[in-house]
Formats: C-alpha cells, sequence, structure tokens
C-alpha cells in the first residue's frame, strides 16, 4: 500500500496519510459514522519508510468508545476511502494479502469495490477468549 500508517513517527497505526491525501480524507471517514472513532485532519512526516522525509497529510484517530470501535471495519473503510477519493495515486501490495489471509481484500479494492462487506459485524466478540 503506498499510504503511510504511522509508522516512523511518535503515533504508530494512530496516523493514515499519503503525499496525494486532502482535506476530503477526515471529512469523508467522519461521514461513514463507524462506532467509537473520529478522525481529525492532519500532516506528519514518517522517518523511515516509503514516505520517509515527506510531509504527508491524513488522519489521527481519535477512539472515542473503546467497547463501540471496530478495529478491522475501521481499518477497511480507511483503506476503501484512500482507493475511493485517490483512484488514480492509491495502490494496493501483495503483502495486503498476507495481512488479510487471502487476496479477497486486495481484488475489492482494486476493482473498486466496496470491501466492507467482508468484515465481521461490528459487536461484541464471539466465542471464548484464548487468552488472559
Amino acid at each position: 500500500m503506498n499510504a503511510a500508517e504511522g509508522r516512523g513517527t511518535t503515533r504508530p497505526f494512530e496516523l493514515v496519510g499519503a503525499p496525494y491525501a486532502d482535506g476530503r480524507f477526515a471529512a469523508a471517514l467522519n461521514d461513514l459514522g463507524l462506532p467509537g472513532v473520529r478522525f481529525r485532519d492532519t500532516w506528519f512526516t514518517p522517518t523511515f519508510g516509503r514516505h520517509a522525509g515527506v510531509v504527508v497529510r491524513g488522519v489521527q484517530l481519535h477512539v472515542t468508545d473503546r467497547e463501540a470501535f471496530p478495529p478491522v471495519l475501521t481499518g477497511v473503510s480507511v483503506l476503501h476511502v484512500l482507493r475511493s477519493l485517490y483512484p488514480g495515486d492509491f495502490a494496493c501490495e501483495p503483502f495486503l494479502d498476507l495481512l488479510w489471509g487471502s487476496a479477497s481484500l486486495r481484488e475489492h479494492l482494486e476493482a473498486g469495490r466496496d470491501p466492507r462487506g467482508l468484515c465481521p459485524p461490528p459487536g461484541p466478540p464471539q466465542g471464548e477468549l484464548l487468552y488472559g
């Protein structure tokens, strides 16, 4: 993926942005009405990675209700909005397949289809906790 996820900053995975992003990014994410999270327009400069030393515009995630916050749906929604707003700039990489566990997320994004239906429904976790 050719976006920065905040690694190389003091807020890894709390910041997401790209050199091609603009002020529409935060507004579009907030318009989705995702539970338990709000997005603030911001700029940051990663110290390493693809965009090291480059000022990128993006969003800072603010979790407002950790019980309601759907992290997987939020992440997929961020990718969907990046692809929707910047189709000529946003690009996925095959490494996304390893993170997702299959090619379905990347294929949805590359085809311009909404991948949010691939996520489990929001709500309390199902099944038993295996840890702690």
